[in-house]
């Protein structure tokens, strides 16, 4: 039994949400709330397995519950309730460990299917937004990758590649593996493969240490 938490501002939508997935064979809505800071009180008390959330919301919008959940609850998936018109958040919500994002226009079943997909471990974006983020990542990454400049590697005695740039910025920003295989459009495994390159030109195999040194690259 998958047990979930629903968040969002509008009543009808969070109720018509309980409607939909409480019918559903092994789920069950442990609560309802109308803001995050209630979602993060009844998350601690209830210790749900999937957080639904809205983004904006009063007294704590969805990405700040989130991110405090993430920490005094990391084994709980968070999926931010979105729209179209608000992938712009979806970078800040992704670099804060949301699990995911589900659109409030999505078919019943595709919800359903989306949980499930959430509890297997997968980072759920739907495709009808990813085209749209997509780019604006790129730009993101290339932009903060460029600071990591060849002159000031060559310095500091550091040679990384273009794409090995790119996955130190998401590093230093604390992304895990699976966010920046979302963020790149890798796979996890070629993340791990590139990220032990790193360390091994780093002289370290601890994520923290490399964080360290990486951040001072960056400041330098």
């Amino acid at each position: 039994m998958i047990s979930i938490l629903i968040t969002d501002d509008q009543r009808l939508l969070r109720e018509g949400l309980q409607t939909i997935l409480q019918a559903e064979e092994g789920l069950n809505i442990v609560g309802l709330c109308e803001n995050g800071l209630e979602a993060l009180q009844t998350a601690k008390a209830c210790r749900p397995d999937v957080v639904l959330m809205d983004i904006k919301m009063p007294i704590m919008d969805g990405i700040e519950a989130m991110k405090q959940i993430k920490r005094e609850l990391p084994g709980t998936i968070v999926l931010m309730l979105t729209t179209f018109a608000e992938d712009r958040f979806i970078v800040d919500a992704m670099a804060g460990g949301a699990d995911g994002f589900l659109l409030k226009d999505m078919p019943s079943k595709l919800i359903v299917q989306t949980i499930h997909e959430a509890m297997n471990g997968d980072v759920i974006l739907p495709a009808q937004i990813a085209s749209r983020i997509a780019a604006k990542l790129s730009v993101l990454s290339n932009e903060r990758a460029d600071t990591l400049d060849e002159v000031k590697l060559k310095k500091s005695g550091y040679s990384f590649t273009e794409r090995e740039r790119k996955i130190i910025v998401l590093l230093v920003e604390g992304y895990s593996n699976r966010q920046i295989s979302s963020t790149l459009f890798m796979s996890e495994g070629t993340v791990r493969n590139y990220i032990s390159v790193i360390y091994n030109k780093l002289g370290t195999s601890d994520r923290q240490a490399a964080i360290f040194i990486l951040k001072g690259l960056l400041l330098e």
